[in-house]
């Protein structure tokens, strides 16, 4: 299904020399894949040390007066707060952290989730840092934004509790929070106000804490910046150093927890109970347990290494508090491809020590005149690993016919990626979103005090809601407000099973979502939330999942089912209609799966530490810190041979056909059409299973009807197709077109290496894409580009003046 430009030009060979071809082929990628992942290292770029700098980096250091928060003009020169990225196998980072001291520059935090520091320089010494071998990327500190029980009916949760309101409520699953804060006193959490109007906390928030104190702490003002320091130094569980960091953060005593009015809301969607006596805006897991992880602040801003910290923390603190979820409605612009991104690389940590990381796709899903948005999925939505939810449209009613994809939701594919040493940009180009969930004018819990949303604005407020002045409600809408609805759904499925892993949740949910009518694959991933179903598929599986893969006594084709229990049919009831289910799983980064085998056999793919991308697999382990269960930091490695995907599953990348937007095809292609084709296809199944061997996909292959496809690397079917290197159409020399082996390859259309392509439209290397529209590529500078193609497609999201943008919500949503 993903889409690869081809970067190979290459003699026809004879039909004898194919598997030498392929063997040449194949051999610099795996050596690039080993050089990749090798030891735990990304650096993936054969780039000079100027590429690892950001753009809007060396703006500022070009600049005779800066006018950013990260930037500070000192008597001593200008200084610069950034995030160091790490290409080092030690996970101590001592010489990085070491000359960056040397350069007169500070080190405030190094990451285990991510290997990278957050550290002050000297502007004339970040070159010199960035030259380093083990310096992977140098990015600024950018400033980032923030971005009902209807809800409870219309996503068929009350149908999972028709008899037992407590039934799978989320109860013993705590969910962690990571936006502006958590209201404990609102009635929504169990909070309340005593005869003065004194808050009385909800015993339902298990804890709070405050990272905005950390870059508070750190600004120029607050701190000298001129004077060198590592303050990570002696960093570790139990030392003086962590033990400090955690007074830095406990955020127990703040007496405005939300001053911005976003978080409470985020957190009443995913765990808000009803509030006695006025409107039933319910959440979807009112039983769940909330842990309140501040990043933004009271304006709604807050800044990339406290979001990362942040996820440091909850990885720590996962077993004390139960915490099995992670909502980010957070979206910002990727650095790089996914494989290297910070936020991606936490999130991936997250997920491999098994906590479910839901993400908000964004809201950048059209154009202020009405033209659709395709491409615009942020970190860490464009990560594999998390659950990325756009926002779908209910219309005011109950019955989910009606249902659409809202204009504003981001779609993909992912368009962050790399820079390879010819200067060509590879994209990831992987399938997000992964489903969608409501999010347009949902009702939820209205921050008591000091609401600045609510201050600006006036209207977002439900009157007459609640009896209580601790029970008020208010709308918002957006990506960030559907996320948590995902993220609620999980917690009740971890309830009634608890050992299911973050890949085979998704796989779940994906499984059970309803398609929506005219929706693409990268406009609705799957389709749309249904947690009845969802719920009955984790209560037909084996609850000991997770144990077993952990053990590794669990082999890919061993049952998942629970003893007496078969996987439901698909198809739900809800609000009085037959609801049917996808079927479908994305997988691979770019391929479309079914078939009952999926659920009913445990699939490699379910294992949280093995990471599928393309042609690539790798394991993302924790190294702990001696004598403790917190992971002091993560190795990625190539996976070793293992069958991903057994026998009996099916491929639905045929039936989808090669993406084609003015067909409607490929990953353009409607979800329904896919999953029907699915339904009455025979002949497409994995009859050998699909192995990966060494980390890269390749042995046995997928098996259909006209030859043999090995994930995105060889395709044999009336000739010969190498991903990214060679097309020979009808038979080993192109029969059907010309070959020029440096220069013209012309088949149904025109291809001039480095240069023209024309096939149903045109496409200019580095500049102009034409097909059903306009893509500048590399032209147009709006974070890395600008993307016509039947509208506008950002290709790596939208940076504003500031540069960080984090799911801002669209108060008024769609009418």
């Amino acid at each position: 299904m993903t889409t690869i430009e081809p970067n190979v030009h290459i003699r026809a060979a004879g039909p004898v020399g194919w598997m030498r071809l392929l063997g040449r082929v194949l051999l610099p990628i795996g050596l690039f894949a080993i050089a990749l992942f090798g030891a735990g290292v990304n650096a993936a770029h054969a780039a000079s040390h100027g590429g690892k700098v950001a753009p809007d980096l060396r703006q500022v250091l070009s600049a005779t007066t800066p006018k950013v928060a990260w930037a500070s003009r000192t008597p001593r020169g200008t200084y610069v707060q950034v995030l160091v990225g790490a290409a080092s196998a030690d996970p101590a980072l001592a010489e990085l952290r070491r000359s960056i001291l040397a350069a007169g520059g500070s080190v405030f935090y190094q990451y285990q989730a991510t290997p990278a520091v957050l550290a002050v320089l000297p502007s004339a010494a970040v070159d010199m840092i960035a030259a380093r071998p083990d310096v992977a990327y140098i990015m600024p500190n950018r400033p980032a934004f923030r971005t009902a029980s209807f809800l409870q009916d219309i996503t068929g949760t009350a149908g999972v509790r028709a008899g037992n309101p407590t039934a799978f409520d989320g109860t013993g699953v705590g969910i962690a929070v990571l936006d502006s804060g958590i209201d404990g006193c609102h009635a929504a959490f169990g909070g309340g106000e005593g005869s003065q109007g004194a808050c009385r906390r909800s015993a339902r928030i298990a804890a709070a804490v405050d990272f905005t104190r950390l870059s508070a702490a750190q600004r120029p003002g607050v701190l000298d910046w001129t004077r060198s320091r590592d303050l990570s130094a002696g960093y570790a569980p139990g030392s003086p150093v962590y033990r400090a960091f955690e007074r830095a953060v406990d955020g127990s005593g703040i007496t405005n927890p939300d001053a911005y009015g976003h978080g409470t809301h985020v957190a009443s969607v995913a765990a808000g109970a009803p509030v006695a006596g006025g409107l039933d805006a319910a959440g979807i897991a009112p039983g769940a347990t909330l842990v309140d992880v501040r990043v933004l602040d009271q304006r709604g801003v807050g800044h990339v290494s406290d979001v990362l910290a942040a996820i440091d923390w909850v990885i720590a603190n996962r077993k004390t508090h139960r915490i099995r979820v992670l909502n980010l409605s957070l979206a910002a612009p990727t650095i790089g491809s996914f494989l290297n991104d910070p936020l991606c690389r936490a999130v991936r940590a997250a997920s491999a020590v098994g906590i479910v990381v839901v993400a908000a796709a964004g809201n950048y899903g059209v154009t202020a005149n009405g033209l659709e948005v395709l491409g615009a999925i942020g970190a860490p939505g464009n990560e594999p690993s998390a659950i990325t939810v756009g926002s779908a449209h209910h219309h005011g009613t109950l019955a989910r016919a009606d249902e659409t994809v809202n204009r504003f939701s981001s779609r993909g594919p992912t368009r962050s990626g790399t820079v390879d040493a010819a200067g060509v940009r590879r994209y990831d180009n992987l399938l997000k979103p992964d489903l969608v969930a409501p999010g347009n004018r949902i009702v939820g819990a209205l921050a008591g005090s000091g609401n600045a949303l609510l201050s600006a604005n006036p209207a977002l407020e439900v009157a007459g809601a609640a009896p209580v002045r601790n029970g008020r409600l208010m709308l918002l809408s957006g990506t960030s407000i559907a996320a948590p609805a995902v993220a609620g759904a999980v917690a009740a499925m971890l309830q009634a099973n608890p050992g299911l892993t973050p890949p085979l949740v998704k796989a779940i949910l994906q499984y059970t979502a309803q398609p929506l009518p005219g929706a693409a694959l990268v406009q609705q991933g799957t389709g749309l939330l249904n947690v009845d179903g969802a719920v009955r598929v984790a209560q037909a599986l084996r609850p000991d999942i997770a144990m077993a893969v952990a053990a590794g006594t669990l082999e890919p084709g061993a049952s998942m089912l629970r003893a007496g229990h078969a996987l439901p049919s698909g198809g739900s009831w809800i609000g009085g209609a037959s609801v049917p289910w996808s079927g479908l799983v994305t997988a691979g980064g770019g391929h479309v799966f079914g078939g009952r085998a999926l659920l009913e056999k445990f699939q490699a793919i379910y294992d949280p530490s093995l990471l599928w991308a393309g042609r690539l697999a790798m394991h993302v382990d924790p190294v702990m810190w001696p004598g403790t269960d917190q992971p002091r930091h993560f190795l990625q490695t190539l996976a070793g041979r293992t069958m991903l995907l057994t026998p009996g599953v099916r491929p639905a990348d045929a039936i989808a056909g090669r993406s084609n937007l003015a067909a409607r095809t490929g990953i353009y292609a409607p979800v329904a059409t896919i999953s029907q084709g699915l339904a009455g296809a025979s002949g497409l199944v994995l009859s050998e299973g699909l192995v990966l061997s060494e980390g890269l996909v390749l042995s046995e292959g997928l098996v259909l009807s006209e030859g043999l496809v090995l994930s995105e690397g060889l395709v044999l079917s009336e000739g010969l197709v190498l991903s990214e290197g060679l097309v020979l159409s009808e038979g080993l020399v192109l029969s059907e077109g010309l070959v020029l082996s440096e220069g013209l390859v012309l088949s149904e259309g025109l291809v001039l290496s480095e240069g023209l392509v024309l096939s149903e439209g045109l496409v200019l290397s580095e500049g102009l894409v034409l097909s059903e529209g306009l893509v500048l590529s590399e032209g147009l500078v709006l974070s890395e580009g600008l993307v016509l193609s039947e509208g506008l497609v950002l290709s790596e999201g939208l940076v504003l003046s500031e540069g960080l943008v984090l799911s801002e919500s669209v108060h008024a949503g769609e009418p």
